[in-house]
């Protein structure tokens, strides 16, 4: 049987404007520009410029005319209700003049990050001795390397891409002479398939230099016999089993130690040479010391100011005038309203998100004062969204999208908002320290120790109770990891 239920239930739901801005919010300013220019593609009636300085003027009639109900029409238009208001008379202009910094020295610094390597590699490629069938399968490997620069896809399952995407029928040692030239383009260590043989290539190459002495000849070629026939124990530092192994002395055995571990792990991030393709990641917001004072500017570079197209703004004027019992006029204005209503509810997310981020970062500035004043790592206080989030009066999560994109540029470098953010540590005095300054300090005490005899968890946790720091041992660990810093076992030196 059918049965009629009546339930009352309370739900929230985001409003189109609302969606609009949360998606501005959380994305970076060089995103920003895109997007703009996405918008002035899509809506007719929204424009780049600054507002108009002498706006037409307005004629205010009495409008008897009696509205009639028209098919895809679902609302009377009011069209005196949009001309009435003062921002569509003026250009209904987002003037970011308020957030920007007039000084022609507060430009934002550009920093570089590295990109891929496939343009170089494709390029070296066809210097390459390599027929038609060779180069499609160099360009398969190096289409399927890694950010790394491995290539982690096995020989079968390369032989298998090449039959679905080429049609091309190829046997495994095919691929493989073809692995070992693009192994020889740069940068060393190219395409290897693990970290032992990205080593080993690069030391052959060093072999290949020419006016080595023969000294400089030996110690290559003890690395290689350490990388070969020793790898595992290299890996867990095991310097004793590889002298007994390989009956080398404590000298043969550190030099080559010292050709290896000055070798690249990672060819595929290779930066600062000719073949990489530069980014730049522009900053979001520009700090500046004046004399003690802290001045927080946006970087309005990538936000340009926009306005109501003014000509559309006249058709809606000139409609006022016309017979509005034109059905065909009717419907063109209903398209004009909506996407002015799409407009102004673009540009007012716009601005909302430029208060949103100004208030945020003067917030985050105002909790790190001392460290934006001296650019000191141990003086950033503990600091979480929360903190934020109640100084500003706004949820934990709107403060959580504006610090998970955003960046900073300072009088010390370029940091992400998210650098700021850390948690408390307590101390031997009652008060609370910054987790980054506890890794500060961390860092500090593994940099300066004895490689021979690093410190292990237990005595680093000593070491930071001895500076009044109260962290336990799993908490050291985990500062360690998050730092890049093995355990003392790996840190041993020779």
């Amino acid at each position: 049987m059918q049965k009629l239920d009546l339930k009352q239930i309370q739900t929230q739901k985001l409003s189109p404007q609302q969606i609009q801005y949360i998606k501005l919010l959380q994305i970076p300013s060089v995103e920003l520009e895109a997007r703009v220019q996405e918008e002035l593609a899509s809506n007719p009636l929204l424009e780049e410029g600054p507002p108009e300085e002498e706006p037409y003027s307005l004629e205010a009639e009495e409008d008897n005319y009696e509205s009639e109900e028209l098919e895809d029409v679902q609302e009377e238009i009011s069209i005196e209700e949009y001309l009435e208001h003062e921002d569509v008379k003026n250009g209904y202009s987002s003037d970011y003049s308020n957030y920007s910094s007039d000084d022609d020295d507060d430009k934002e610094v550009p920093i570089v990050s590295s990109a891929s390597l496939l343009e170089s590699l494709e390029r070296q490629i066809g210097f390459l001795d390599l027929d038609e069938k060779q180069q499609i399968i160099a360009r398969q490997i190096i289409g399927s390397l890694d950010n790394d620069g491995y290539l982690r896809r096995d020989l079968k399952g390369l032989r298998y891409d090449l039959m679905l995407t080429q049609n091309m029928a190829v046997t495994e040692q095919e691929i493989e002479e073809v692995l070992k030239k693009v192994q020889s383009c740069d940068p060393p260590g190219i395409a290897a398939r693990d970290l032992k043989e990205c080593l080993m290539i690069q030391l052959e190459r060093k072999l290949e230099e020419e006016f080595l002495t023969e000294e400089e000849e030996r110690h290559i070629q003890n690395a290689l016999l350490v990388l070969r026939k020793c790898f595992n124990e290299f890996k867990k530092k095991h310097y004793d089993k590889i002298q007994a192994k390989l009956h080398m002395s404590e000298e043969e055995l550190r030099e080559a130690i010292h050709l290896i571990t000055k070798l690249n792990p990672k060819p595929g991030e290779v930066s600062g040479n000719s073949f990489v393709r530069n980014q730049y990641i522009i900053p979001d917001f520009i700090v500046k010391n004046r004399n003690g004072q802290l001045e927080v500017s946006l970087n309005s570079k990538n936000a340009p100011e926009l306005r109501i197209n003014r000509v559309y703004a006249e058709m809606l004027q000139q409609y006022e005038h016309s017979d509005k019992k034109d059905k065909k006029l009717k419907e063109t204005i209903s398209f004009v309203k909506q996407k002015l209503d799409s407009a102004k509810w673009f540009i007012d997310a716009i601005k909302q998100r430029q208060d949103t981020l100004l208030r945020t970062m003067n917030a985050i500035v105002e909790h790190q004062k001392e460290f934006f004043l001296e650019g000191d790592e141990s003086k950033l206080k503990p600091m979480i969204l929360k903190d934020i989030a109640d100084k500003i009066g706004m949820d934990i999560s709107t403060v959580s999208r504006v610090a998970s994109s955003k960046t900073v540029q300072t009088d010390f470098g370029i940091y992400p908002l998210k650098y700021f953010f850390s948690e408390g540590i307590g101390t031997q005095g009652g008060g609370e320290a910054s987790s980054r300054e506890v890794k500060h300090v961390l860092k500090e005490l593994v940099d300066n120790e004895d490689k021979s005899a690093p410190y292990s968890d237990e005595k680093l946790e000593e070491l930071l109770r001895e500076r009044g720091y109260k962290i336990a041992r799993r908490t050291v660990a985990k500062y360690r990891e998050q730092l890049g810093i093995p355990v003392a076992r790996l840190r041993k030196e020779l």
